[in-house]
Parts: structure tokens; sequence; C-alpha cells
């Protein structure tokens, strides 16, 4: 197998005042003591169990996403995800009211329900989750439809070499290049660990890249369309790398391919 070659370079840290506070899904400060609080409750859960370490991230979610100091991404919950979001809030969408537009440099552009990829070829990918910021999911069962698939469906036209890719936040951006979105474990994901993708998790579909970064695998998927060129995505406009592989920078070898 030939590996992925780029390796990350690591983004800046974000940082704040010990004074600083955050806020809860309605926008009430939560003082420095609270949080402090949660960051008992993080170190609780792992020393004692998954348990524990499931209700820090109930509490934690809702907080984590307008967390000006970045502290709360760090809590040591163990092996499990956290919350991210790059708006104040994710819009909801359920299966009824969800499409996922492929278009672009395309032949033929499509409008896909969650129905509809799931009639798609199904396969899974068993692989770990790699924050950049150092946090791991190890062997996250992962399923749904290849990206490949779907470009198939299309039709890339010979001007297209690439993907934009939009979450529908309304923010989230993300880029690939046509070579990488065309790999076997670059997927349109509709199921994980078992379950439907929920909406915390990205759902009720996201983008999983089993080779790079988490930041790649953009959440609440709506848009792939193909490009002439990359565009930098959200992250990469703050300067991530465009190609965020997996990489030694977070003391793990170089991914390969499946």
């Amino acid at each position: 197998m030939t590996p992925w070659k780029r390796v990350h370079r690591g983004p800046p840290v974000r940082t704040g005042a010990a004074e600083t506070v955050v806020s809860d899904r309605d926008g009430a400060p939560v003082g420095r003591r609270i949080a402090l609080g949660l960051l008992g409750l993080g170190a609780l859960g792992v020393v004692t169990g998954t348990r524990a370490q499931d209700l820090a991230l109930r509490v934690l979610a809702p907080l984590q996403n307008r967390d000006p100091t970045g502290l709360l991404s760090l809590l040591p919950v163990g092996n499990t995800f956290r919350f991210y979001s790059v708006t104040a809030s994710a819009p909801v969408r359920d299966e009824a009211s969800y499409r996922l537009h492929v278009s672009g440099l395309v032949e033929r552009p499509l409008e896909l329900t969650v129905a509809d990829l799931r009639a798609m070829p199904q396969v899974e990918v068993v692989r770990d989750f790699q924050c950049v910021t150092g946090w791991r999911v190890p062997q996250v069962a992962w399923s749904g439809v290849r990206v490949s698939v779907l470009l198939e469906a299309v039709g890339v036209q010979e001007a297209g070499t690439a993907l934009r890719l939009t979450s529908f936040d309304g923010t989230y951006t993300e880029s690939l290049t046509l070579e990488q979105a065309r790999s076997a474990d670059c997927i349109v994901a509709l199921r994980m660990l078992g379950a439907d993708v929920t909406h915390d998790h990205g759902g009720p579909v996201r983008l999983y890249v089993a080779p790079m970064y988490g930041y790649k695998s953009l959440k609440w998927l709506e848009g792939i369309e193909v490009t002439a060129q990359v565009q930098p995505g959200y992250w990469e406009q703050r300067g991530y790398d465009v190609d965020g592989f997996v990489g030694s920078s977070n003391g793990r070898e170089i991914d390969e391919r499946t």
C-alpha cells in the first residue's frame, strides 16, 4: 500500500485569560468556577470509566459550542468524541428535510435524500478518528457511500480537479483533490458506531476521510461541488494544512490508503 505523504503542521493553539467566561447555548455566562468544576468532571470520567465520561460530554457539548478559550476542548474525557461547531449553533435537518447537492463541473447534477443515499452501495470503514488537537477515538466503525460512487454518477467534467464541500451550518467548508476524494476510505457517512450519525456528530449525513485529521471530515454535509482547483476550506484559511493527513506531529506513523 502506498502511504499518504503529507505531514500536518500543527495549528496555533487557542488560549484565553484566566477570567474569561464561556457561555451556554442560550448565551448565559458560565463562570470560571463552573468551568473548573467541569474540568474535574472530565478528569473523573477518565478515572471511573465511560459512564462518567458520557455524563461529562452531555454537560460539555452545549458549552464547547461557545467556548472562546479552547479550554473545554482539551478536557481529559478519554477516547471519545468531543463536540465542535464553527458557528454559534448548527441548524437541524431531519431525514425528511435533508438534501445533498452534487454539482459544479459535472454532467448530471444530483439532489439526493437520505433514502437515495441508503439505496446506493454501502461500505464500512473501521479506522481511528484523529483530531488535530491530539485526541483520538480508536477503531470507529463508519458506513455510507463512497464519494467516488457519487462522482461516477454525476460524471466529472475534464476541467474538474477538486471538490469544495459545504455544510448546512452556512459557514463550515472543506476541500479535497479528486484523487483524495476517490480513495476507497473517503465516504459520505450515514452511520457510525452501529447507529445513524447523530446531529452532534454531524448528521444526518457527514463526510469521513479516514487518512486525514478530523477537520477534513466535514460535518452536516450539504454540498459536494466539483471545482477547477482546490479552494481552501474554513480551517485552511486559518492556518491548517490543506492536505491534512494524519502524521507524526501527533506521535503517529503516517496512515496508509486502505
